[in-house]
């Protein structure tokens, strides 16, 4: 009994572990790239549509077909008391992964990613919670109709950069508030959100392979509505756009493993034609048809060695100084041949087995030759 409760209580430490390393982590969501993102696309933010609503940066997603598309930053109805921590790509072990955005109490760890509109890199600056209010800073915020707001000043830095870590990434680690941010009760993307990044999705133009960095529609009034007046398009590409080296496919699916070759001779079964000592035991096998050359045809299917014995006797009858009798089929390895190596024991079941199987047409039998004539 008492093994027994330490074995629970030890299962729920792990899981208690394991559920604190995944919150301070901001869970991956399976998403792993070999090329970074492009640069963030210059654009302005259109006018909020009313109190209460809450901006959510443009990022670039990853579609396995057509790779990198912009889902447009939007005004989303924010649930009270909760802020928006935007989603990063983060470089780890050779790929970029995408760490998802989340709804909390306060801002977590963005990856230092310079969104804009309030979201600097760290923190934001576009607004606060006053009771069951929003209020808006206006000098990072595009409100008119809002009367819940005030004015703050805010140092904007210039920087375009999509990714944390990495060769050209930013550099930022989580601070102190960030990570007690990131152990906080976090909520799910709404479905509005959702919804925005699928129709995103589906739209051609916001794919990089085809705006190259500035995507008409760089940002909306509100989410999913992607025509009209609430429209923004990018003015410029964050950076010059390179294409990427690598079709989407191969930067998002692991390397197929190369083909083994057959190291076998051939199977007993094979109705292949009967070879020669030239040829292969296995039209398949490269490696398999090099050694046969080299070697006895005994490895060979078995019910073809009777068919090979007698011309390889006939080649070794014109190269040798002195040969055997024809008949004298089973023990072709002690005949000399000048090209090929000495012949294994093994050699002589097979020749024991084909005089068993089928035995080859037999010539009438002769003295032997006197030594020194030929056949």
């Amino acid at each position: 009994m008492k093994m027994h409760r330490s074995v629970r209580w030890l299962v729920f430490g792990v899981m208690v572990l394991s559920l604190s390393a995944a919150s301070f982590a901001q869970i991956v969501v399976g998403i792993s790239v070999r090329v970074a993102p492009p640069a963030l696309p210059v654009y302005t933010q259109p006018v909020g549509p009313g109190p209460g609503y809450m901006w959510t940066p443009g990022y670039w997603a990853w579609n396995d077909e057509g790779g990198y598309y912009w889902v447009p930053g939007t005004w989303v109805l924010a649930p009270v008391g909760l802020l928006w921590t935007p989603g990063y790509w983060g470089f780890a072990n050779g790929v970029y992964g995408w760490h998802r955005g989340y709804w909390g109490p306060h801002i977590g760890f963005y990856g230092g990613v310079n969104y804009g509109f309030g979201y600097g890199g760290i923190g934001f600056a576009g607004g606060e919670w006053r009771g069951g209010s929003f209020y808006y800073n206006r000098s990072v915020t595009n409100i008119t109709n809002v009367t819940t707001v005030y004015n703050k000043t805010v140092i904007v830095k210039e920087n375009h950069v999509a990714f944390n870590g990495g060769a050209g990434g930013v550099a930022a680690r989580p601070t102190h508030e960030e990570e007690i941010a990131e152990r906080e009760h976090h909520t799910e993307p709404l479905a509005a959100q959702t919804h925005h990044e699928r129709l995103a999705s589906r739209n051609k133009q916001n794919f990089a392979s085809e705006n190259h960095g500035r995507p008409a529609i760089a940002a909306t009034a509100k989410p999913g509505v992607f025509s009209g007046k609430g429209v923004v398009a990018a003015k410029s590409a964050g950076a010059p756009y390179k294409a990427p080296a690598m079709s989407p496919k191969q930067a998002r699916g692991p390397s197929k493993p190369a083909a083994k070759h057959a190291s076998t001779p051939a199977h007993a079964n094979n109705k292949s034609k009967p070879a020669t000592r030239s040829s292969t035991p296995s039209n398949k096998n490269t490696t398999a048809s090099n050694k046969a050359n080299s070697n006895h045809p005994s490895k060979m299917s078995s019910n073809k060695a009777q068919n090979t014995a007698h011309p390889n006797e006939a080649r070794t009858a014109k190269t040798a100084k002195a040969s055997a009798p024809p008949s004298n089929a089973s023990h072709p390895v002690e005949q000399p041949h000048q090209s090929a190596p000495k012949a294994s024991p093994a050699l002589k079941p097979v020749a024991q087995r084909q005089s068993t199987q089928k035995p080859a047409p037999q010539q009438p039998r002769a003295a032997p030759p006197k030594p020194g004539k030929g056949r």
